[in-house]
C-alpha cells in the first residue's frame, strides 16, 4: 500500500457516483513518466471516501489516501471549495502539471476529470511527508543549519528556473512561499501548489480580465509591490517572491507580521550587508561570505523595477559559483 496526494475541486453536483468500478481511461506521459487518468470511484476509495483531514487551507481541505503502489510510500488528498472559480483554477492547474516534471517539483502521478462543469475532479500528487519549509523555519524547535539552507534555496531556485525557461510553455508559479516548499527525508526542497500559476510564452504575462481587474494572486510578505500597482504577472513577480523566501531562510524570521503589519522585506532591506541579521539560533555557525552573496541577491530580487531584477537562471548561476556549503551539503547525502 502507498500513498499520494490528490487535489480535488468541488463544485454544485455530482453524477454516477453509485455504479460500476470504472477502470482508468487512459494514461500520458510527463517526461518519460507515466501519468494516469483515474476514476472517480477509484478518487473515492482511495481516499476512503475522504475520511482522513490531515490539513486545511483557505480554500482547500487536505486528506490522507491510499494507493497500490511499489514506488510510494505516503500521500494525501487536497479538496477545493464549492465554486466555478475552484473548476477554473483545477483546469488551469492540471494543464500547468501537464507540462511538468522536476526533481524539486512535486511528482505529478495523475488526475480525475471524469465531470462536467458543475462536478467534480481531482489532481494526485506524491506526499512528502517530512513537513514544509515553514514548518523547518517556524515551528519545529530545531533549527535549520545553513548548509541545509543554502543547499534548499539553491535546489528550489533551479525548480523555478525549471518552470520559466525549460518547460514547453513558460510557467509563472505567482504564490512561492516557504508553506508550498515541501521537504523529504533529506531536506531536499519540493515546490508544490500550482493553482495560482500562470502560463505565458514570455518574460510578462498579462493579466487578461476584460473591463476588471483579476483578484490578487499570491500570500501577504511574498507578493511583489509592482505586480499589486499594475497587475502584471511576470517571472519577475516569482523573483521577488524567491528573494523574500531566501531572506526568511538568512533570517529565520517569517515575511510578513500580521499583529505589527510588518513586512521582512521593507524592514530588512537596509541591512542586507550586516551579518547581525543572521538567524541567531544558527549560533554563528554561517559562512560570512556566502552570507554577503545571499544579501546581494535578494538586494537585485527586490529591485522596484522588475526588468532591473535577475532572472532565475542568473540566481542559479551566481549560488552555483559562489555558495559552496549548498554543494558540500548535496555530496554528503549522496554518500550516505
Amino acid at each position: 500500500m502507498a500513498c499520494f496526494a490528490c487535489f480535488r475541486v468541488r463544485n454544485k453536483g455530482k453524477k454516477n457516483r453509485g455504479g460500476e468500478r470504472v477502470a482508468p481511461k487512459e494514461e500520458e506521459e510527463i517526461a518519460g513518466e507515466v501519468v494516469r487518468r483515474f476514476s472517480w470511484r477509484e478518487v473515492e476509495e482511495m481516499t476512503k471516501n475522504f475520511s482522513c483531514v490531515i490539513g486545511e487551507g483557505g480554500f482547500s481541505t487536505v486528506y490522507l489516501g491510499f494507493l497500490c503502489s511499489d514506488s510510494l510510500d505516503h500521500g494525501a488528498v487536497k479538496v477545493h471549495r464549492n465554486s466555478e472559480r475552484m473548476n477554473r483554477v483545477f483546469r488551469q492547474e492540471l494543464e500547468v502539471l501537464m507540462d511538468v516534471r522536476h526533481e524539486n517539483i512535486v511528482k505529478f502521478l495523475g488526475y480525475c476529470d471524469e465531470c462536467d462543469e458543475k462536478d467534480e475532479g481531482a489532481l494526485i500528487f506524491e506526499y512528502v511527508p517530512n513537513g514544509s519549509l515553514h514548518d523547518h523555519l517556524h515551528t519545529l524547535s530545531t533549527p535549520l543549519p545553513w548548509q541545509s539552507r543554502t543547499s534548499i534555496a539553491l535546489n528550489l531556485a533551479r525548480a523555478i528556473e525549471f518552470i520559466h525557461d525549460r518547460c514547453t510553455k513558460h510557467i509563472v508559479h505567482c504564490d512561492v512561499k516557504p508553506s508550498n516548499v515541501l521537504l523529504d527525508q533529506n531536506l531536499n526542497p519540493k515546490l508544490c501548489d500550482f493553482g495560482s500559476a500562470r502560463v505565458g510564452f514570455s518574460s510578462t504575462v498579462l493579466n487578461t480580465c476584460e473591463g476588471r481587474r483579476a483578484p490578487v494572486v499570491g500570500s501577504p510578505g511574498y507578493v511583489d509591490p509592482h505586480y499589486l500597482r499594475t497587475g502584471i504577472i511576470s517571472k519577475k513577480n516569482d523573483v521577488y517572491s524567491f528573494g523574500v523566501l531566501l531572506l526568511e531562510l538568512i533570517t529565520g524570521i517569517e515575511a510578513f507580521c500580521s499583529e505589527k503589519g510588518r513586512l521582512l522585506a521593507k524592514i530588512s532591506v537596509d541591512n542586507l550587508e550586516d551579518v547581525k541579521i543572521v538567524d541567531e539560533r544558527l549560533k554563528g555557525n554561517f559562512e560570512k561570505e556566502e552570507f554577503r552573496v545571499l544579501g546581494s541577491i535578494c538586494e537585485a530580487c527586490f529591485r522596484e523595477q522588475p526588468s532591473l531584477r535577475p532572472s532565475m537562471s542568473e540566481i542559479v548561476k551566481i549560488m552555483e559559483d559562489n555558495v559552496s556549503s549548498s554543494f558540500n551539503l548535496e555530496c554528503k547525502i549522496e554518500k550516505a
